[in-house]
């Protein structure tokens, strides 16, 4: 039988999922660590980014409560930003974290809280595991430096072409491949009556995708007039919602993630655009929304990224090389029930046998075994 741990979380935003994608994930990773029987606390700080302009959404209230329902046994506890510095910071975190055998600290928060929490490691005799879940280490490295990194007693990276960046660049030799995965407490198929042919649930993401969103969603909208094609997500500039609505495309905005199941429901297939990192330096990480779709059990369309790890099998998704691909598989899936059932069925077996989080959790919990020895 598994060890059962004490573990503390520190994360940016496990609340609001505002343009936070690591919200999904950890929400699902830490539910199940709690089924696994470990005692698990997490840590946000009360005025992060993503929280705050969430609350600016006209359903950011809404959202907010719809995580308290979905999620009641996750305990959060919040902070504000002098509870990291001044008189009396390593004291309340020293009370805090004291009992605590393995600290995770997620890539998107301050150094300044890496390096509080490394002199409590030497005092207290906990495990510091350091969580990436982002590109930053390949993109912007002298940034991931000044966690000192190198001093934490491993790193999570949520793909193997990261955790080859981490051994092989930043020279740590304790790195362990922790992929994202769905939360199938949340995300499965549901009977929903369709209300849309395309969707596409994701962010503008600057420079990062906007070239691949016209052309492997944008275009095939405009071309196939007959169909209704849908778009949710933020940081929408204005030439980008100018370009979706000469493409015809319905923007819906800020999506709260647990509306997610219903969304896909509705809608007949969607589509997968990675950012430009994930097809180049950190090829083979699908990110969260592949695994979510499939969970959901509708068909998915995706633009190139190269499965190096072959986390899927052939046919749990169709991929189309350029625009004039997408357009004809989008035509194929639409006018085809039988084949878009046979894929739909394909991509939720695999994420059932391999993705969900509580294999993460299971794997995570293999981890700590071995970090503490």
């Amino acid at each position: 039988m598994s060890r059962k741990f004490q573990i503390a979380y520190f994360a940016h935003a496990i609340r609001s999922d505002w343009n936070n994608g690591n919200a999904h994930f950890l929400r699902g990773l830490l539910r199940s660590l709690g089924q696994c029987r470990h005692n698990v606390t997490v840590y946000e700080p009360d005025d992060g980014w993503s929280i705050e302009n969430l609350r600016q959404e006209k359903n950011g209230r809404q959202s907010l409560q719809q995580f308290a329902t979905t999620y009641p046994e996750l305990q959060i506890n919040t902070y504000c930003a002098p509870d990291l510095i001044g008189e009396g910071a390593a004291q309340r975190w020293r009370s805090a974290l004291r009992g605590k055998e393995i600290v995770i600290l997620h890539e998107w928060n301050p150094p300044e809280l890496a390096h509080l929490l490394l002199e409590l490691r030497d005092e207290l005799g906990f495990r510091l595991l350091f969580h990436d879940t982002h590109h930053r280490a390949s993109s912007s490295p002298e940034q991931i430096r000044l966690f000192g990194t190198d001093k934490f007693d491993g790193v999570l990276a949520f793909g193997e072409a990261l955790r080859t960046i981490y051994r092989h660049r930043f020279n740590i030799q304790r790195v362990w491949t922790l992929h994202e995965a769905a939360d199938t407490t949340v995300f499965r198929p549901i009977a929903h009556e369709k209300q849309r042919d395309v969707v596409w649930i994701g962010n503008w993401g600057d420079d990062e995708r906007s070239v691949e969103i016209c052309q492997f969603l944008l275009h095939p909208a405009s071309e196939l007039r007959q169909y209704r094609f849908s778009i949710y997500g933020v940081r929408y500039p204005g030439e980008a919602l100018r370009a979706l609505n000469s493409a015809g495309v319905e923007y819906g905005g800020y999506l709260p993630n647990l509306d997610g199941p219903p969304t896909y429901a509705a809608s007949r297939l969607t589509m997968h655009i990675p950012r430009q990192q994930y097809v180049g330096a950190m090829s083979g990480i699908p990110t969260i929304r592949v695994f979510e779709a499939l969970a959901s059990g509708i068909p998915l369309i995706s633009a190139p990224w190269p499965d190096t790890e072959q986390l899927f099998r052939e046919g749990d998704f169709l991929y189309v090389r350029n625009a004039k691909e997408s357009v004809a598989a989008i035509e194929h899936l639409l006018g085809d029930h039988e084949a878009v059932s046979q894929q739909a069925q394909r991509g939720l077996q695999t994420v059932l046998a391999r993705h969900t989080c509580m294999h993460r959790a299971q794997q995570l919990t293999e981890i700590c075994e071995e970090v503490i020895g």
